[in-house]
């Protein structure tokens, strides 16, 4: 792809939608990727013993989808530039209302608002599903990612110190949160989620 076409496709507008199976493929890719080369979150920093399948993920999508946690895909030109999710903070019952979450985009719509246009929409899926607290993992490296959730109301509640190996070296990993719909001010409506 020349430079030109890269651009062009940039400004084209984007869709933020329900994943569907048949993303799963692009999905794949834009994973693969950022495993292999880019700077990839805290479930991603160690080397995985086998590559990820389309299998796999569709597993994983519809496990999601059956605990009504959203999976969210952002579409631009027909193509799947980024993808977000969120899954259970803990396993425990006491934690239900607590999601974590992942956006990631391809790495040609890097910084283009990808990820500007999947996580509010992923914050207010989550809210409408009844969820009441948001957590982010970011690298303490990633300027960007930080940026982007703080703008959405995340704030810095604790810091990880060398939890991931990645490439070789230590990281450390923020933790951010935010609350969604009244957060802890009010009992929740617990026929939301389960």
């Amino acid at each position: 792809m020349s430079e030109n076409q890269a651009t062009e496709e940039r400004v084209l507008p984007l869709l933020v939608r329900p994943s569907a199976e048949g993303d799963v493929p692009a999905m794949l890719a834009i994973y693969e990727h950022h495993i292999r080369q880019g700077e990839p979150d805290l479930d991603a920093q160690f080397a995985m013993p086998e590559p990820l399948h389309d299998e796999d993920l569709k597993r994983r999508r519809k496990n999601m989808l059956r605990r009504r946690l959203p999976h969210l895909v952002a579409e631009r030109g027909n193509m799947v530039v980024g993808y977000a999710y969120a899954v259970p903070f803990r396993k425990r019952p006491a934690y239900r209302y607590a999601v974590k979450h992942s956006i990631y985009v391809h790495p040609g719509h890097l910084h283009s608002g990808v990820g500007r246009a999947l996580l509010p929409a992923l914050v207010e899926a989550c809210a409408e599903a009844g969820y009441r607290q948001m957590f982010a993992y970011v690298d303490a490296s990633n300027v960007a990612s930080r940026s982007l959730h703080e703008a959405f109301g995340f704030r810095l509640v604790g810091v990880l110190e060398g939890v991931g190996l990645k490439f070789g070296r230590w990281t450390d990993s923020l933790l951010l949160q935010r609350p969604l719909g009244a957060g802890a001010d009010s009992p929740p409506d617990y026929s939301r989620t389960t």
